[in-house]
């Protein structure tokens, strides 16, 4: 469990090496890792790690926005530690005025909840407007008179409403890190993500074959958490125009849609040829994008990797009337691909996949051009190592991601 306290500070607790990891490491062994709370379409992300003496869980959220390169922000929502040798003790962490009397259920394999027992700790002299004054400050990290866009207003009234009403009393659900392979385009993982009003989430961007999917792990009232927010299809890179051309809106769009109609008729082929014709279809694919533009799944790695060596990149620039949370975006990129992005009205209404541009910049950055949105999102890797967060097989990552999306569809 990596704990080396010194013996002789536990024997001055009057606690045993046999108690510390009778009574806590192995008791609660089965929380350690990443999880997500059901925290409705906001979901979120906690690491639950051995810290001393200590098993904390930690909050982890993204920096304030649009700073997507910052590094992760953390806060303690609970911690567990032996204060005598009868049993572990719980302490909610949540609020303003310290640690105070919590509970932990293991409520089955791979879930368990959290409960604080006094939660009059969690309020402030001020009431509720000193409560999200505070809030707003962490969350955001400036106040509501900062603020002048008034549906940013109103989603961020509206998230802290919905997410403080339940007091740290929380169900986590595990989830694992994306398996990596050696064809991946880059390395999976989570990223940090601009969504326009909605501010930062957290991404797991995974590999499947020719497939690369993003899944929010924190989300918003249009696309909960858990539901996969982009998908990119590596077999079809898409040739950027010279930079003067790029900035035409209309001309970027024009490729893509292109593209898209290449996509949708191979799609509709397969389905009316049936699996019989699947062996072949990769050759076919192939030859869909002229073939200086286009890569097999498997030379996906090849490409960016000889892309990075070279050093060169290609230029990159937004299109005039594309907006973007982050004008600090890089501007040069090594290769892009047709995706498509997840829209849908507020509380979920009519979902829908529509076209866009998957732009890799490098190792730990990329972004999606939303083309129906007229819209950027720039992503950043998180720098952050856990323990105890492998999926034990690809089969149980792939489980995983279909149970946290079911759980919000």
């Amino acid at each position: 469990y990596g704990v080396c306290e010194n013996l002789r500070k536990l024997e001055i607790t009057g606690v045993s090496c046999r108690d510390v990891y009778a009574k806590l490491l192995h008791r609660y062994r089965h929380i350690l890792g990443l999880w997500q709370p059901d925290i409705g379409p906001y979901g979120g992300l906690l690491n639950v790690v051995v810290d001393g003496l200590f098993i904390i869980g930690w909050m982890y959220l993204p920096p304030h926005d649009p700073h997507v390169d910052d590094p992760m922000r953390f806060k303690p929502l609970f911690r567990i530690h032996l204060m005598e040798r009868k049993s572990a003790t719980v302490e909610c962490m949540y609020g303003h005025k310290g640690p105070h009397n919590g509970h932990i259920q293991v409520v089955k394999k791979d879930e368990f909840s959290t409960k604080c027992n006094q939660t009059d700790h969690h309020r402030m002299a001020g009431g509720r407007q000193e409560e999200f004054r505070t809030w707003l400050r962490e969350e955001w990290g400036r106040t509501l008179e900062d603020i002048f866009h008034e549906h940013m207003q109103e989603l961020i009234l509206m998230k802290f409403i919905y997410t403080s009403q339940y007091d740290n009393c929380l169900t986590y659900r595990r989830i694992y890190l994306p398996p990596s392979r050696p064809g991946d385009l880059i390395k999976p993982g989570l990223f940090k993500g601009t969504y326009g009003s909605h501010g930062l989430e957290i991404v797991m961007l995974s590999f499947h074959g020719h497939r690369a999917r993003g899944t929010k792990i924190t989300g918003d009232p249009n696309i909960p958490a858990g539901q996969q927010t982009v998908e990119i299809d590596l077999r079809y890179r898409i040739p950027l125009p010279d930079v003067e051309n790029l900035r035409n809106f209309n001309e970027l769009s024009r490729i893509v849609l292109e593209v898209g109609e290449q996509v949708r008729q191979e799609q509709q082929q397969e389905a009316d040829e049936g699996p019989a014709l699947a062996q072949e279809q990769p050759a076919r694919e192939a030859e869909a994008v002229p073939a200086e533009d286009s890569r097999k799944p498997e030379d996906g790695a090849a490409a960016a990797e000889q892309a990075a060596q070279s050093g060169k990149g290609q230029p990159f620039v937004l299109p005039m009337g594309v907006s973007s949370r982050n004008e600090d975006y890089p501007r040069t990129c090594r290769m892009c691909f047709y995706g498509t992005g997840l829209i849908a009205g507020h509380g979920f209404t009519s979902p829908e996949r529509t076209p866009g541009v998957f732009v890799l910049f490098d190792e730990d950055r990329f972004g999606f051009i939303w083309l129906e949105l007229k819209s950027f999102s720039l992503y950043s890797r998180v720098q952050a190592a856990f323990r105890n967060a492998d999926a034990p097989s690809p089969q149980a990552f792939d489980e995983m991601l279909k149970n946290i999306q079911s759980l919000t569809s």
